[in-house]
């Protein structure tokens, strides 16, 4: 019998991304608290720009962004939002989307693996992703429960499952 696996991975939908933006878009140029206040949000290469005239109304413009993220599944710790920051009278916000595991992060997780998984089960870090492997399914299963229930600063998702 061959060893079942999955891999850990850290991705996040593009297009999901790109649908969020462009409702929050939508909302704060339809909403009256965002009315004359030069709010806007956009991709800027592979960052996100959040611009207001004011601190709170920029810091507003990332708490809709979030809430729309959270609506279509995407984990907040995906989102990796700076400080306002003061440029000429505006305050802007650069955001970026984190995708990846770092090899730091993997050896983490193989090591808590290790340490608090079943017998028998094998991580392996395979670039910016972790192979998990054993000849039991159940024991893949429970890894999967014990990760689950680790908190983590970045996102997992458990993908190719066989």
């Amino acid at each position: 019998m061959a060893d079942s696996s999955f891999d850990i991975v850290s991705k996040v939908e593009r297009q999901e991304v790109d649908n969020a933006l462009n409702q929050t878009a939508k909302e704060i140029s339809q909403r009256y608290d965002f009315k004359g206040v030069g709010a806007s949000i956009s991709w800027s290469g592979e960052k996100i720009l959040m611009e207001a005239n004011s601190e709170d109304r920029v810091k507003a413009v990332l708490d809709v962004f979030q809430s729309k993220l959270i609506k279509r599944g995407i984990s907040l710790k995906a989102l990796d939002a700076g400080e306002p920051q003061l440029s000429g009278k505006e305050y802007k916000i650069f955001a970026t989307i984190q995708e990846g595991i770092s090899q730091d992060n993997a050896k983490k997780v193989a090591k808590i693996i290790r340490d608090e998984g079943p017998k028998g089960v094998k991580a392996q870090v395979q670039g910016d992703e972790l192979r998990v492997s054993s000849k039991s399914r159940d024991d893949l299963q429970a890894v999967i429960a014990l990760l689950k229930g680790k908190d983590f600063d970045f996102a997992l998702q458990f993908v190719n499952y066989r």
